[in-house]
């Protein structure tokens, strides 16, 4: 799965984190001061070319060119361009994108700002005020739009080479794998499916991780514009606090519900495939895919079916009440202050955004627990594959008749 995409892959990925873990480290040291900010940064698509901006740019540019030579001299690999260079093009606009969050919540705030000064008739305000900010915001938007349309264009041909990658590293060792069981979807559906969940899963825990060091230190400036929290009252930062605790509380009791589901969708591609080639092998032969045995592979289908169903409600009633009560949550932690009106309409909405972003960003496992239950279902399907290639056993749940017994 990795080894026909990365050079080395465990060292490999064990030098990424220690790279960009230096890399950090030395750009909060002094790196990021070599260029100082001017002041307050500007609320608008300038944000993106000021000096500084480009400097970050600059400084990520070389620190990918330093390793990606640094891995292509120890370890020579066909796919290094796109295993590396790609990994960090896609990083890059995944950071830029949580940068365009941050911008556009900066704007919130003096527009909502101009609208309550409008309703409130505190002063006269203008339509070239308002559509002024209006502009602001669409040419934000018009820049975001176009990184994300070029990141999904270029995501989809990296899926594709990382797909291409395993596809000729198991056709090459096909004569020891056919004799695995459902061995032919393995290679040709399991493949994209695991790129593709990988991939997708990969970027958004980044832009979780990138959108928490974001949002963290403007969550915590905007706290002070809370005095207090319903029944515990006044504690210091009191939204970054409330959002961790939060947070833990819905990814602990969905990942309890929902411990069984990956076990069961491996049996769902389990029964799926044998099904699938009794079908096919009924094609040429006659005697195979008589009604009998097609009822019997039908049956365990929908008996394993029918356990995800009910596994999925008790997993559903527990997600759609933690999502529904999490979506006014913000409002219930800020209502003392809100009644109190301390603050404005426009700090209001930045502080629920910006409570938001750091809220979903620690709430990673609970939006992406579905994706995550199939990702481990192909990944235990792919590793009979490395196991067969290694000498190894297969996992212990290729030997589990029924996913009951798990």
């Amino acid at each position: 799965m990795f080894v026909s995409f990365f050079p080395r892959p465990k060292l490999f990925f064990i030098s990424a984190v220690l790279w960009t873990a230096l890399a950090v480290a030395i750009w909060y040291s002094f790196a990021g001061e070599i260029i100082g900010s001017s002041g307050d940064e500007p609320i608008g698509v300038s944000r993106f070319w000021t000096l500084r901006s480009l400097w970050f740019d600059l400084y990520f540019v070389l620190c990918v060119a330093v390793f990606t030579g640094f891995w292509m001299w120890l370890a020579p690999h066909p796919w290094t361009p796109w295993s590396i260079g790609g990994s960090a093009l896609i990083l890059f606009a995944t950071y830029f994108q949580v940068q365009v969050n941050v911008v556009i919540n900066d704007w919130f705030g003096p527009f909502y700002n101009l609208v309550q000064t409008a309703l409130t008739k505190a002063r006269p305000v203008t339509l070239g005020e308002f559509y002024g900010h209006i502009s602001t915001f669409a040419s934000i938007a018009t820049v975001s739009i176009v990184v994300a349309v070029l990141t999904r264009f270029f995501v989809s041909h990296y899926i594709f080479r990382w797909r291409t990658a395993m596809n000729d590293f198991y056709v090459a060792n096909w004569p020891r794998l056919r004799g695995v069981e459902g061995a032919s979807q393995r290679v040709q559906e399991d493949t994209m499916r695991f790129a593709t969940t990988m991939e997708s899963l990969a970027v958004e825990l980044i832009s979780a991780v990138m959108t928490l060091l974001a949002f963290l230190p403007v969550l915590v400036r905007l706290s002070s514009s809370v005095t207090e929290l319903p029944l515990v009252g006044a504690i210091p930062y009191p939204l970054v606090i409330a959002a961790v605790l939060w947070s833990v509380l819905g990814t602990g009791l969905l990942a309890l519900i929902g411990i069984k589901l990956p076990g069961i969708e491996f049996f769902n591609q389990r029964v799926e495939a044998a099904y699938r080639k009794e079908l096919v092998l009924g094609e040429d032969d006659a005697t195979r895919a008589d009604p009998p045995t097609l009822s019997g592979l039908f049956t365990n289908i929908r008996r394993n079916y029918f356990r995800l169903y009910l596994n999925f409600l008790y997993f559903n009633i527990g997600r759609f009440i933690y999502l529904q009560t999490d979506a006014v949550f913000a409002y219930i932690l800020l209502a003392p202050t809100i009644v109190s009106g301390t603050i404005t309409l426009g700090a209001m909405n930045q502080i629920i955004r910006a409570f938001g972003q750091v809220r979903s960003s620690f709430q990673y496992l609970v939006t992406s627990w579905s994706t995550i239950v199939d990702l481990l279902s192909i990944y235990n399907r792919l590793r009979g594959f490395e196991a067969t290639l290694h000498g190894e056993p297969m996992l212990s749940i290729e030997s589990v008749a029924d996913p009951a017994g798990l």
